[in-house]
């Protein structure tokens, strides 16, 4: 069996990141993802998904994602049968996430402090360190020399 799901759209609103009684972490929010096809009056349609994060996941949307950011869902569809507070039966679908990454580049160029996020397109919940920038790097510099190449 395979249920394996990847999105790419931009959130409707801020995630809010909450814990369980447990302590363990959870935050959903919604992408706005357009449909690859115009309808028949010639607009884009788009879907509204709803998105569940869990644990280290979770604390990483709330952490560097905010409305409007788009991001890159890969994750498996949830049904979930519930019932409303008149006591009818109610069916929602929803994306678990298993990853998520950023599918623009810091807010497409704005301003802004976003902390340090990992590398780019690094899944969530995996850690690490983005290689050092600058200084201390492998290559060599050039240097301002007579302006020939060095090869």
């Amino acid at each position: 069996m395979l249920n394996k799901v990847f999105l790419m759209g931009r959130l409707t609103r801020d995630p809010e990141l909450r814990r369980t009684q447990g302590g363990t972490a959870v935050t959903s929010f919604s992408l706005a993802v357009d449909r690859d096809f115009k309808s028949q009056n010639g607009e884009r349609e788009t879907d509204f998904i709803d998105v569940v994060a869990w644990r280290s996941t979770a604390e990483f949307v709330s952490k560097y994602f905010t409305k409007g950011r788009m991001a890159v869902v890969e994750g498996r569809l949830q049904i979930r049968d519930w019932t409303d507070k008149e006591g009818g039966k109610r069916r929602s679908a929803e994306v678990i996430a298993d990853n998520i990454y950023f599918g623009d580049s810091r807010r497409d160029g704005a301003a802004g402090d976003y902390g340090t996020p990992p590398p780019y397109g690094m899944p969530a919940g995996q850690g690490g360190t983005p290689p050092p920038m600058g200084g201390g790097s492998e290559f060599d510099d050039l240097g301002d020399g007579d302006g020939e190449l060095p090869f």
